[in-house]
């Protein structure tokens, strides 16, 4: 268990750093680590994310960064997809899904399959590196609103923030410069994690060790501040890209272990 809050540091230590992507570990650390079932530990994500997210969003509101109503055109019905997915879906799934001769296909074993497939797209971004796109202008908040609702079902599966998603959607769709759409990707992150979380509370699907939420969230948090103190220091697109191998190598790791049983 003391691994466990050490690897939270190193979460919370990556995203003070590189400003993302860190929270892609919050399932693998809570599931390997601290022994916490899978469809557990995506809620237990959400509630870590979010609250590590939320001091973030201080930082750029402080700044002017976040745009509130492109954030919300996105956030607000990416409320539906997270409560899709939170209260119906995984409460829905069975506990055996399929059976493929000697594989059996269970509700944990397609969580962490689809989490390793993510996991996998998330170290492609983080190795290849973002450009910087400029605004389109005239933002297309339909089309928006639409991503919002599919990206939160996703993530909202898997537990996991889904920056790597929300920020091209932003810039591209939303016609947001790449400052403004990593600071307001993290305002729609805080709301869709915390409230995905809050929806998990109100079910009572599982019990919650709150001493386990809030000593991670805790530890989490002084990686953040720490990671921030040393931002700058080093170069953000090779600390990337290392950890994006990082991220590559547990992804695939993961998918193995899932498919093979091993």
């Amino acid at each position: 268990m003391i691994l466990g809050y050490v690897a939270m540091l190193f979460v919370g230590l990556s995203l003070g750093l590189m400003g993302g992507g860190g929270s892609i570990l919050t399932v693998p650390i809570l599931v390997y680590l601290f022994n916490i079932p899978p469809a557990q530990a995506t809620g237990y994500s959400l509630f870590i994310v979010g609250i590590v997210s939320l001091v973030g969003v201080f930082k750029y509101f402080q700044k002017g960064e976040i745009n509130v109503k492109r954030g919300l055109a996105f956030a607000l019905p990416g409320l539906v997809g997270i409560w899709l997915s939170r209260a119906i879906i995984v409460p829905s799934l069975p506990e055996e899904i399929l059976q493929i001769s000697s594989f059996i296909l269970t509700k944990d074993i397609l969580i962490m399959i689809v989490f390793a497939l993510l996991m996998l797209i998330a170290s492609i971004s983080m190795i290849r590196g973002r450009k910087d796109k400029k605004s389109q202008g005239s933002p297309n908040l339909s089309f928006l609103a639409f991503l919002g609702f599919v990206v939160s079902v996703i993530t909202g599966f898997v537990g996991a923030g889904g920056g790597f998603l929300i920020v091209p959607s932003l810039a591209l769709i939303g016609g947001l410069g790449m400052k403004a759409a990593v600071a307001t990707s993290l305002f729609v992150i805080t709301i869709n994690s915390l409230f995905g979380f809050g929806t998990d509370v109100l079910s009572r699907s599982y019990e919650i060790n709150w001493f386990l939420l809030l000593v991670s969230a805790l530890v989490a948090l002084f990686g953040l501040f720490f990671g921030i103190q040393f931002a700058g220091r080093v170069s953000e697109r090779s600390l990337k890209k290392a950890f994006g191998f990082f991220v590559l190598i547990a992804g695939s790791s993961i998918l193995l272990q899932q498919l093979l049983g091993s």
